[in-house]
Protein backbone atom coordinates (compact mmCIF):
# COMPACT_ATOMS: atom_id res chain seq x y z
CA UNK A 1 0.00 0.00 0.00
CA UNK A 2 0.85 3.40 -0.80
CA UNK A 3 -1.05 5.25 2.00
CA UNK A 4 -0.86 4.26 5.70
CA UNK A 5 -4.37 5.30 7.16
CA UNK A 6 -6.44 4.39 10.17
CA UNK A 7 -9.76 5.18 11.69
CA UNK A 8 -9.39 4.06 15.12
CA UNK A 9 -12.28 5.47 17.50
CA UNK A 10 -11.34 5.52 21.39
CA UNK A 11 -13.41 6.38 24.26
CA UNK A 12 -11.58 7.35 27.35
CA UNK A 13 -12.96 7.50 31.06
CA UNK A 14 -10.77 9.28 33.71
CA UNK A 15 -11.95 10.13 37.57
CA UNK A 16 -10.66 12.93 40.08
CA UNK A 17 -9.32 11.68 43.02
CA UNK A 18 -11.38 10.98 45.97
CA UNK A 19 -9.79 13.82 47.72
CA UNK A 20 -9.72 16.41 45.08
CA UNK A 21 -12.28 19.38 44.86
CA UNK A 22 -15.01 18.45 42.32
CA UNK A 23 -15.42 20.74 38.99
CA UNK A 24 -18.51 23.29 39.57
CA UNK A 25 -21.09 23.00 37.24
CA UNK A 26 -20.00 26.72 36.13
CA UNK A 27 -16.83 26.00 35.03
CA UNK A 28 -17.18 22.53 33.02
CA UNK A 29 -17.75 23.49 29.79
CA UNK A 30 -14.53 25.34 30.23
CA UNK A 31 -12.79 22.34 31.23
CA UNK A 32 -14.01 20.07 28.77
CA UNK A 33 -13.14 22.10 25.85
CA UNK A 34 -9.74 22.36 27.56
CA UNK A 35 -9.68 18.92 27.52
CA UNK A 36 -10.55 18.29 24.03
CA UNK A 37 -7.70 21.23 23.07
CA UNK A 38 -5.26 18.71 24.38
CA UNK A 39 -6.48 15.51 22.83
CA UNK A 40 -5.94 17.67 19.45
CA UNK A 41 -2.23 18.57 20.22
CA UNK A 42 -1.00 14.64 20.89
CA UNK A 43 -2.01 14.63 17.09
CA UNK A 44 -5.32 12.47 17.69
CA UNK A 45 -9.03 14.53 16.98
CA UNK A 46 -11.30 14.62 19.65
CA UNK A 47 -14.91 14.20 18.99
CA UNK A 48 -16.48 14.53 22.14
CA UNK A 49 -15.86 15.53 25.54
CA UNK A 50 -18.83 15.65 28.01
CA UNK A 51 -19.13 14.03 31.88
CA UNK A 52 -19.95 15.60 35.52
CA UNK A 53 -18.06 16.91 38.10
CA UNK A 54 -16.41 13.97 39.23
CA UNK A 55 -15.29 12.13 36.00
CA UNK A 56 -14.86 12.91 32.32
CA UNK A 57 -15.57 10.55 28.78
CA UNK A 58 -13.98 11.60 25.56
CA UNK A 59 -14.44 10.08 22.47
CA UNK A 60 -11.33 10.53 19.72
CA UNK A 61 -9.60 9.45 16.90
CA UNK A 62 -6.80 8.21 17.97
CA UNK A 63 -3.76 9.07 15.75
CA UNK A 64 -2.07 6.83 13.05
CA UNK A 65 1.29 7.66 14.86
CA UNK A 66 -0.47 8.17 18.72
CA UNK A 67 -0.05 5.82 21.31
CA UNK A 68 -3.27 5.66 23.88
CA UNK A 69 -1.07 5.94 26.82
CA UNK A 70 0.38 9.41 25.74
CA UNK A 71 -2.92 10.76 24.78
CA UNK A 72 -3.70 9.87 28.19
CA UNK A 73 -0.85 11.22 30.46
CA UNK A 74 -0.62 14.40 28.46
CA UNK A 75 -4.28 15.53 28.71
CA UNK A 76 -4.59 14.28 32.56
CA UNK A 77 -1.41 16.06 33.44
CA UNK A 78 -1.95 19.36 31.35
CA UNK A 79 -5.43 19.50 32.48
CA UNK A 80 -4.39 18.65 36.11
CA UNK A 81 -2.72 21.57 36.16
CA UNK A 82 -4.46 24.47 33.68
CA UNK A 83 -7.43 23.23 36.49
CA UNK A 84 -5.54 24.03 39.80
CA UNK A 85 -4.74 27.71 37.85
CA UNK A 86 -8.01 28.98 37.52
CA UNK A 87 -8.97 29.00 41.23
CA UNK A 88 -7.46 28.55 44.43
CA UNK A 89 -10.58 26.11 45.28
CA UNK A 90 -8.96 23.77 42.74
CA UNK A 91 -5.49 23.79 44.54
CA UNK A 92 -5.86 20.37 45.55
CA UNK A 93 -7.26 19.00 42.03
CA UNK A 94 -6.08 15.53 40.86
CA UNK A 95 -7.28 12.74 38.52
CA UNK A 96 -7.18 9.65 39.76
CA UNK A 97 -4.36 7.70 38.23
CA UNK A 98 -5.87 4.87 35.94
CA UNK A 99 -8.31 5.20 33.46
CA UNK A 100 -10.71 3.34 31.23
CA UNK A 101 -9.79 2.61 27.88
CA UNK A 102 -12.43 1.61 25.25
CA UNK A 103 -12.60 0.59 21.14
CA UNK A 104 -15.45 2.19 19.44
CA UNK A 105 -17.11 0.68 16.03
CA UNK A 106 -17.81 3.04 13.41
CA UNK A 107 -21.81 1.97 13.83
CA UNK A 108 -21.50 2.99 17.75
CA UNK A 109 -20.56 6.22 17.41
CA UNK A 110 -23.52 7.78 17.08
CA UNK A 111 -24.76 6.28 20.32
CA UNK A 112 -21.01 7.46 22.23
CA UNK A 113 -21.61 10.36 21.30
CA UNK A 114 -25.15 10.90 22.87
CA UNK A 115 -24.25 9.08 25.90
CA UNK A 116 -21.40 11.20 26.46
CA UNK A 117 -23.91 14.14 25.66
CA UNK A 118 -26.15 12.81 28.68
CA UNK A 119 -24.22 12.36 31.09
CA UNK A 120 -26.09 14.39 33.80
CA UNK A 121 -29.06 12.48 33.31
CA UNK A 122 -27.63 9.66 32.86
CA UNK A 123 -26.13 9.65 36.67
CA UNK A 124 -29.99 10.61 38.22
CA UNK A 125 -30.16 6.97 37.65
CA UNK A 126 -26.96 5.29 37.75
CA UNK A 127 -23.47 6.17 39.62
CA UNK A 128 -20.20 5.95 37.53
CA UNK A 129 -19.60 3.44 39.67
CA UNK A 130 -22.15 1.57 38.77
CA UNK A 131 -21.39 3.13 35.26
CA UNK A 132 -18.02 1.88 34.65
CA UNK A 133 -18.73 -1.60 36.13
CA UNK A 134 -21.05 -1.57 33.34
CA UNK A 135 -18.28 -0.71 31.11
CA UNK A 136 -15.89 -3.43 31.94
CA UNK A 137 -18.24 -6.39 31.90
CA UNK A 138 -19.61 -5.21 28.41
CA UNK A 139 -16.04 -5.04 27.23
CA UNK A 140 -14.91 -8.32 29.24
CA UNK A 141 -11.70 -6.84 31.09
CA UNK A 142 -11.02 -9.05 34.30
CA UNK A 143 -10.79 -6.11 37.21
CA UNK A 144 -10.23 -6.33 40.77
CA UNK A 145 -12.96 -4.85 43.01
CA UNK A 146 -10.18 -3.84 45.51
CA UNK A 147 -8.05 -1.32 43.32
CA UNK A 148 -11.06 -0.12 40.55
CA UNK A 149 -12.14 2.84 42.31
CA UNK A 150 -9.14 3.38 44.91
CA UNK A 151 -6.72 6.47 44.36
Amino acid sequence: MAQSLSKVYIHLIFHIRTTSPMIRDEELERVHSYIGQLVNTTGSRVIRVGGTCDHVHILFLLSRNGCISNVVEETKRNSSRWIKSIDPHYGMFAWQGGYGVFSVSQSMVDKTLKYIERQREHHQKLTFEDEYIEFLKLYDIEYDEKYVFSD
